[in-house]
């Protein structure tokens, strides 16, 4: 039987001054989809929840005068692609589009290969590709400890 509360991490939640923008943004650079939206009733502003479908975990995206503070500097969402040449394509289509891009730079094991995109408002996304964190938490549940490759 599925449970009916959630438990564990569900979520983080930025504010970001276009919900549809936002949505937009991370549609393109995390193939996220809107699985909950609404008005918010006290505020008026829309808030919506968007998923990569790949667990239960959304990003909560809440209409905001001024968003603020942001993911900047390192603080970041972390999303893996299924390739490098994914990695570069989204970073040069981020720099077409005007958007100050850090990478995409090779930090090798256990980091991979990764960039940080700003998305509309200034939260940082990171896109990679070779990070093993899903191996270290089924790892982890097993006791067997990540090791590096080689």
């Amino acid at each position: 039987m599925e449970p009916t509360t959630d438990r564990g991490l569900t979520h983080v939640a930025l504010t970001v001054a276009d919900v549809d923008r936002s949505i937009a943004f991370y549609r393109d650079y995390g193939e996220f989809e809107v699985v909950h939206r609404r008005t918010d009733e006290t505020t008026g502003h829309s808030v919506a929840w968007i998923s990569d479908l790949t667990r239960p975990f959304v990003i909560v995206l809440v209409e905001a005068e001024r968003p603020f503070p942001t993911l900047g500097g390192f603080n970041h969402l972390g999303v893996g692609v299924a390739s490098r040449e994914e990695v570069d394509r989204l970073a040069a289509k981020a720099t077409g589009e005007g958007r100050s891009v850090l990478g995409p730079l090779d930090s090798g094991y256990p980091v991979g290969y990764w960039a940080f995109i700003p998305d509309p408002d200034g939260h940082n996304l990171e896109v990679s590709y070779g990070q093993e964190v899903g191996l270290a938490v089924r790892n982890h549940r097993t006791s067997d400890p990540v090791t590096p490759p080689g």
